[in-house]
């Protein structure tokens, strides 16, 4: 299947080709429009006949009609199959906790949408309409954070929007305010679905959930890993640091892909700095190399890159999946089968926590050397104003501090865990779902971290005058100053420190960096 572009803005078509990443943000972040294929309505009714028919077969056929899990091998006859599927979705509405990110709710929403729009499921038609329908009002159904397993997939999570789509339970209207489902569906001249046999099943066995924020965080960082260069350069430069080290044939010599562009970067955000030029003379700098945390920031950023694009992988597959039990094949057979389990998006989010943890670590450390004057190389300690009245930057690195040691503790893979449940008969899982919670948290993290080294980098700049900055971090330096003042004396901190999160966070501060750059 090749991929189709909707050339309007704000629309997304499912059912043409897999989902793009950037459809699922959109419609998950931005209220895209959703649109479903025409041709792909027509498998959906092609399917379903498969599904009525067999439904009539006094013979059992799982999912349809028979009961699930570990009553699998029950025979629901045909005028109890209704309240089987409504059963289903009360019984499996079992989340408890906060309530999920309206975000991930939209985004698990559409993924599904996706895959009842293969085909492969069985379902009506008009099962696919409503649930673009919900969407596009911006129905947002309740969903708390725990009751996932992440095998069968996203069992309660899926399970809450299909209840909302059933119109019943709580929601959020597209004003975020929060009512009843039914009260929502009739606002937006939705009529609530009665599911019908095979339905409900295939509404919930997804890994919809853990894929949709697994694509959420890769979006947010491909930002955070640009903005980890950035703030690298503006800590190399402002502690007088080398950027012959990042000379791209000495990276070369070690052909690992990300390494290389988070060198390249280093390189173009460092170019024409008067402040590294000023100690590049060997008789003005005496010092032999640099802290690994300076010296090695390609290498661990550059790992974190691979890791993301290992992830990217992942996901574009599993974009491609139709993930359903049972499932309708081209050749029209309902076959059982295992692909809801979500071993494969579990450990790649896993993977992620581990290299979240490990870019805010150096971040931290290279924040501390800023103000720590055994090492900063001439700054003043902990940036302070006046030594021993001001503290300066002093707690803004216990606060990195305190966020790395919980993204290493987030770091610990969710993925190496199972509990078995339902009797037994689903005896390994995947915990994808938490995988995926802690990655969430660990990009938030992150983000902090990130900011506290680029809000101390911009004041140790300010403190290296008479000489200026590169162009390049001179900009990010004059975009920080715009919502937070220069070197002075203490200021009520936390602010400060929210307001460059926010700009880490848009990309502000890697667009105001690479704005000012030229490509190699």
């Amino acid at each position: 299947m090749t991929t189709v572009t909707d050339s309007r803005p704000g629309v997304v078509t499912v059912g043409a080709a897999p989902l793009r990443p950037e459809d699922v943000v959109a419609v998950a972040r931005h209220d895209a429009r959703v649109e479903i294929a025409s041709d792909a309505l027509a498998r959906v009714a092609a399917a379903r006949t498969l599904v009525e028919g067999l439904a009539d077969d006094p013979d059992p056929h799982y999912g349809i009609s028979t009961g699930f899990g570990a009553l699998a091998t029950t025979f629901i006859v045909p005028d109890r199959r209704l309240q089987l599927q409504e059963s289903l979705i009360r019984s499996h509405a079992a989340g408890t906790g906060p309530e999920v990110e309206r975000e991930v709710v939209r985004a698990l929403q559409l993924l599904r949408l996706q895959t009842l729009a293969t085909g492969h499921t069985g379902v009506r038609p008009v099962v696919v309409e409503t649930y673009a329908a919900m969407l596009n009002a911006g129905i947002t159904p309740i969903v708390r954070e725990y009751g996932s397993l992440g095998c069968s997939g996203d069992l309660a999570p899926l399970s809450h929007v299909a209840l909302a789509a059933m119109g019943e339970g709580r929601v959020r209207d597209a004003a975020g305010v929060e009512v009843d489902a039914a009260d929502a569906l009739g606002a937006a001249s939705v009529v609530p679905l009665v599911l019908r046999e095979k339905e409900g099943l295939a509404l919930i066995n997804g890994t919809d959930g853990m894929l949709g924020m697994l694509l959420l965080a890769l979006h947010d960082l491909s930002v955070l890993l640009d903005t980890a260069d950035v703030a690298a350069a503006m800590s190399v430069e402002s502690q007088l640091g080398t950027d012959a080290v990042f000379a791209a044939d000495l990276q070369a010599l070690r052909p690992q892909l990300g390494q290389a562009v988070s060198a390249a970067n280093l390189r173009a955000v460092l170019a024409g700095s008067p402040i590294v030029a000023s100690h590049r003379d060997p008789a003005v700098c005496t010092r032999v190399q640099d802290a690994y945390s300076l010296r090695c920031s390609p290498q661990v950023h550059g790992a974190a890159r691979d890791t993301a694009d290992h992830a990217r992988l992942i996901a574009s597959r599993e974009l491609a999946a139709a993930v359903d039990n049972p499932v309708i094949t081209d050749d029209g057979r309902v076959e059982s089968n295992g692909n809801f389990h979500g071993a494969p998006v579990a450990y790649v989010l896993d993977f992620l926590a581990i290299a979240v943890a490990d870019v805010a670590s150096i971040s931290e450390r290279r924040t501390d050397r800023a103000l720590d004057p055994a090492r900063s190389h001439g700054l003043p300690p902990f940036l302070a104003h006046e030594v021993g009245v001001d503290s300066g930057l002093m707690i803004a690195q216990y606060a990195a501090a305190g966020i790395v040691s919980e993204l290493k503790r987030l770091a610990v893979p969710a993925s190496v865990d199972s509990i078995p449940s339902s009797a037994m008969q689903e005896d390994h899982v995947s915990m994808g779902w938490a995988a995926a919670r802690k990655l969430r948290r660990g990009i938030d993290g992150l983000a902090r971290v990130l900011a506290i080294e680029v809000l101390t980098g911009a004041r140790a700049l300010d403190l290296r005058a008479p000489l200026q900055p590169g162009a390049a971090t001179g900009a990010v330096r004059d975009l920080v100053r715009t919502v937070v003042d220069g070197p002075g004396r203490d200021r009520f901190l936390s602010p400060d420190m929210e307001a460059v999160t926010a700009l880490v966070a848009s990309g502000a501060v890697a667009r105001a960096a690479y704005d000012n750059t030229t490509k190699e």
